[in-house]
């Protein structure tokens, strides 16, 4: 059944005060002052930063990248190639020459005396070797059952004889005393051992843990809210100091803009522009116009005299050879269908004939 009483109140509860909370007023009374003092360190630090970040990437993108391009392609083709052209041309084929000559005056005789001088005699000893094993063998094994006979009957059975009557008794007698002396070795050393025990409880380990307990404890405590603070604080100032420094970094390209690119953009798009294009309409294209009616002049000048040249050569051919003769034209045309079969009839009645 269900109890439908309420249970009678056992007072109020005292919580236990909880690290965080005792932590959280040293916290904020180390916080403040310290924000403010690491704000004012970083700062400054954060700016240069940031400047030789900007310095470092100007000089990466127009320094650094193009020289160590021209540095690969000339490392290239001072080491790369060259190395390159003599592995190829010169020690693969040298190694090549070198490997099919030590294969005909090596491999190949090597092989050949193997096979028809070296296997034969192998298998000649190999032979005469299993004969005379067989019958070393034979004999060992004889020498062998009488050895083992003579030393069952010589050594192992006075052996046994005494490890059994003699040894044993006086091993068990020994194993007895050897028991009982530890034993008593043993109160010995467990008295001393509680002695000493209880002895360096008392002098070392108590006040070592008092020590610890309520002096290390809370100043270890003190230590680590104060660095955990400082470095929040580092943080916070560092990118607090992040936000000052791209401001700072805004206004100045604002200013540089207003001051340097703007005027720069409307001297070019106002003065200089018009100033080339009128340039350009009254100055260039006039003398682009006369050069190019001086260059048609010339050329029609050089193609008139060469056309005189031509005649006045072959007028003094004609003078001292006479006509030439004329040849008669070749039809170039492709013959039709009725032509070439009047054409291939012609030609194989000209071949029966």
């Amino acid at each position: 059944m269900v109890d439908v009483e309420k249970a009678p109140d056992a007072g109020p509860r005292e919580e236990p005060v909880r690290r965080s909370d005792a932590e959280g007023c040293l916290a904020v009374a180390v916080r403040i002052p310290v924000r403010v003092v690491v704000l004012v360190l970083v700062v400054p630090v954060r700016m240069v930063w940031d400047a030789l970040v900007v310095a470092g990437r100007f000089l990466r993108d127009t320094v650094l990248r193009p020289v160590g391009r021209a540095l690969a392609w000339l490392g290239r083709a001072v080491f790369v190639w060259p190395l390159v052209g003599l592995w190829r041309y010169v020690v693969v084929p040298l190694a090549k020459g070198v490997g099919w000559l030590g294969h005909v005056l090596l491999v190949v005789p090597a092989v050949w005396l193997y096979r028809w001088v070296l296997t034969p005699v192998g298998h000649a000893l190999a032979w005469f070797l299993t004969r005379v094993g067989a019958v070393l063998a034979a004999i060992g094994r004889g020498l062998y059952a009488g050895l083992a006979w003579l030393g069952r009957y010589l050594a192992v059975v006075p052996a046994v004889w005494l490890y059994r009557w003699v040894l044993t008794p006086v091993g068990h007698a020994l194993a007895w005393c050897g028991r009982q002396v530890a034993r008593g070795v043993g109160l010995v050393v467990t008295g001393v051992g509680f002695v000493l025990y209880w002895t360096l409880r008392v002098l070392l380990v108590l006040p070592a843990l008092a020590v610890w307990r309520w002096v290390l404890a809370p100043v270890g405590r003190f230590l680590a809210v104060v660095g955990r603070e400082v470095a929040d604080a580092l943080g916070h100032a560092w990118r607090v100091a992040g936000h000052l420094s791209r401001a700072v970094g805004r206004f100045l390209a604002t200013v540089l803009r207003w001051t340097l690119a703007e005027p720069a953009r409307w001297v070019y798009r106002s003065v200089l522009t018009p100033v080339g294009h009128a340039v350009r309409d009254t100055v260039l294209r006039p003398l682009a116009e006369a050069g190019r009616g001086a260059r048609r002049a010339a050329r029609q000048a050089l193609a008139s005299a060469r056309h005189s040249v031509r005649q006045a050569r072959a007028d003094v051919r004609r003078m001292l050879f006479g006509e030439p003769a004329e040849r008669d034209p070749v039809d170039r045309r492709e013959p039709s269908a009725a032509e070439a079969r009047t054409l291939g009839s012609s030609t194989t009645a000209l071949t029966k004939d």
